[in-house]
């Protein structure tokens, strides 16, 4: 497959219909010294362009189009969709959507629509048709941009006619709905479609409050309708999506479409969606705590969800964000460092929102290449000029892949379904368990592929599935064939507990992997965040565990370490099991990091998996490739200096073309090593 790109794009966001004319030219000069050659526009400009329901207005489009044209810009058109002129909410106010409380949104903030009004789905593919058929054949549009961030559920009237129609394609029968949502608890018998309401807090919802953080979280009781309405949903807003790449393809046949997708964002099933993009996008928003590690493990899984091709950086704040509880300044090399990670994970663009502070409304304080002061004269515009000029000479990168021996699965199915379950603790989310996991890898500098439940793991040598708690069909038999063909599965605790409609695998824990696993789950002993259980491996080692605890029975598989403390000390905490040619790793507790570790560092030499690079380093190493040739990326994201490991002595920074002596790396230092 070709590359989607002639070079990398380097840009971002840029609005110069919110300032006057004689600003655009200075942005050009401006924009220049930083070499940036891309301008993702259009993005909020439909009360704009179509002021009323039968005018549309081009002119400033076109003249914007135009100058950046000139300029050689690569232009990533959005189509403006995120957000509803006033004017529809006036006359057809059933365009807004209905919150979970079952609250009616009027006009105002963005994503703001119901997916399932053809009032919307008129309009929204009427301009993205007339956006292309006006700019489609400009050499200059390199990417199409539909909508903007997809989210938010609806649970008005036309969603719930909708849903009911969603449900009898899927299930034929009302008997068939009631069996896969087990309606006969409560009572819920349904006699008819007509019947099925939307599950918000008006019906099955159940809110729970974790006294811990303050949170309330959205529960249901009965997750088999719940889990569909979360699949609905999800296909709703990508039928929104498909709509308007389908006007544009009625102009434009070649150029790539994507929208901007939102990471391990919770609403949409990103596995589905990719199959319907060209190329997949994505904004990254770190907090100040955010571990490296998991800003990493996004990036994989964005990567992952199109069988592992090059993702565009469709967003990321050039110093700081405004909406996040404590928006802290990024240090000086920080968003160099963060935005190499960025490529060595598989990004072919680096773009930023925004290009130019906005004067006022919320996002005035999020950081922009031109601060307020506007000029060029700011550390973020120095940083953001070096990084651009670095970028204009690593055009060859394009394409480049990631390879890895290791394959950690990740599933919306699963995170929507274990969330949802009512117990055994409200500490359990899905994503933080998956973390857990992949941060091992990563301080490993082992590479890792995030995989979808129906990808084919044929060429890896380890599979990791925690909490894989829903078993659909199929699964089971393709991990049993991985496992008996030589391959490592690790899974653990919740997993293997219901099928597709939160039903439960009867015949004991875990279901379908009880044979595979070698065990028997009795019970799930739950405790409290200051409760720990102790836990000691055959070898002596010793540590704790918490959140929950399997109480395990041996069926063929080995212990390879027991709980010491609680009535059911002694018994197997971690278990392996041969089947076939290869073995099943059971980790039937939440280990302490250490623990988690000896437990991975087994699997993964049994599996004769390698790091990047042999020495151990706490640098970030990733490695991408392309046409025989290895990109080394190195980056010290510890707040202490790192010596440079030994293997990269004497080679030289593709960068600034230095040669690397042995010496110690200041954080944030960041290195390209080619081989």
């Amino acid at each position: 497959m070709a590359a989607m790109f002639q070079r990398i794009l380097y840009g971002g966001d840029y609005n110069p219909n919110q300032w006057p004319k004689e600003i655009w030219s200075e942005d050009m000069r401006i924009f220049k010294e930083a070499h940036i050659n891309s301008a993702t526009i259009n993005v909020f400009s439909w009360a704009k362009i179509q002021p009323s329901e039968h005018e549309y207005y081009f002119d400033e489009l076109d003249e914007m189009i135009e100058m950046l044209s000139e300029e050689n810009y690569d232009i990533v058109l959005a189509t403006s969709t995120a957000a509803m002129p006033a004017w529809m909410y006036k006359r057809y106010p059933e365009v807004g959507h209905v919150d979970y409380e079952g609250r009616r949104h009027k006009f105002g903030a963005r994503h703001n629509n119901c997916p399932s009004s053809e009032i919307f789905r008129k309009y929204a593919a009427r301009l993205a048709g007339k956006l292309a058929e006006r700019y489609g054949d400009n050499p200059h549009v390199t990417c199409w941009h539909v909508n903007n961030e997809y989210g938010n559920y609806c649970y008005c009237d036309q969603c719930e006619a909708a849903f009911r129609v969603w449900v009898k394609d899927k299930y034929q029968t009302i008997e068939a709905v009631n069996k896969a949502w087990n309606m006969e608890f409560w009572g819920h018998t349904l006699y008819d479609f007509d019947e099925i309401v939307v599950p918000n807090a008006l019906s099955e919802g159940i809110s729970v409050l974790n006294v811990l953080t303050g949170e309330t979280a959205h529960k249901t009781a009965f997750a088999g309708i719940s889990l569909d309405y979360c699949r609905f949903m999800s296909d709703s807003r990508l039928e929104t999506f498909k709509l308007e790449k389908a006007a544009i393809r009625a102009f434009d046949q070649t150029t790539p479409i994507t929208t901007n997708l939102m990471g391990t964002y919770k609403g949409l099933d990103y596995f589905k969606w990719a199959k319907e993009l060209d190329i997949v996008s994505w904004d990254n928003y770190p907090s100040y705590d955010t571990p490296w590690s998991k800003v990493a493990m996004t990036h994989d899984l964005m990567r992952g969800v199109k069988d592992q091709q090059p993702f565009m950086l469709m967003e990321q704040t050039p110093s700081q964000q405004n909406w996040q509880a404590y928006n802290s300044l990024k240090k000086p090399g920080q968003m160099r460092a963060q935005s190499y990670q960025t490529i060595a994970h598989g990004a072919d663009t680096i773009q930023f929102f925004q290009l130019r502070r906005s004067i006022g409304a919320c996002e005035k304080f999020h950081g922009a290449v031109i601060e307020h002061v506007g000029t060029e004269n700011t550390r973020v515009f120095r940083e953001t000029a070096e990084l651009g000029e670095e970028l204009s000479r690593l055009t060859e990168i394009i394409d480049a892949r990631s390879v890895s021996e290791v394959g950690l699965l990740f599933d919306w199915d699963n995170y929507w379904a274990l969330e949802y379950t009512s117990g055994p603790s409200v500490d359990l989310t899905y994503v933080n368990q998956i973390h857990q996991y992949y941060r091992y890898f990563y301080e490993q500098n082992i590479s890792v592929d995030l995989l979808g439940v129906e990808a084919d793991f044929s060429s890896y040598k380890v599979l990791v599935a925690p909490v894989l708690y829903m078993v659909k069909e199929g699964m089971a038999e393709a991990l049993e064939a991985f496992v008996k063909q030589g391959g490592i599965l690790i899974t653990g605790f919740m997993s293997g507990i219901v099928d597709q409609s939160d039903n439960v695998h009867l015949g004991g824990y875990p279901g379908p992997l009880r044979e595979l696993c070698g065990i028997w789950a009795e019970e799930i002993d739950a405790l409290a965040s200051e409760q720990k259980n102790g836990v000691r491996f055959t070898d002596g080692t010793t540590g704790t565990a918490r959140l929950l605890c399997d109480i395990l029975h041996l069926e063929g598989a080995e212990c390879l370490a027991s709980y010491t403390t609680n009535f059911y000390a002694d018994t197997p905490a971690v278990t392996r099991n041969q089947f076939g040619e290869g073995y099943v790793y059971y980790v039937g507790t939440e280990l302490e990091p250490k623990l988690l570790a000896k437990v991975l560092a087994g699997a993964t030499a049994q599996a004769q998996v390698s790091p990047i690079i042999a020495e151990a380093t706490q640098l970030e190493i990733t490695r991408r490739q392309k046409d025989g040739v290895n990109y080394y990326f190195i980056m010290n994201f510890t707040e202490e200096a790192q010596p440079l490991p030994a293997y990269f002595v004497g080679k030289t920074d593709f960068l600034k073309g230095k040669t690397l002596a042995a010496h110690d790396l200041p954080q944030y230092t960041t290195y390209l090593v080619k081989e």
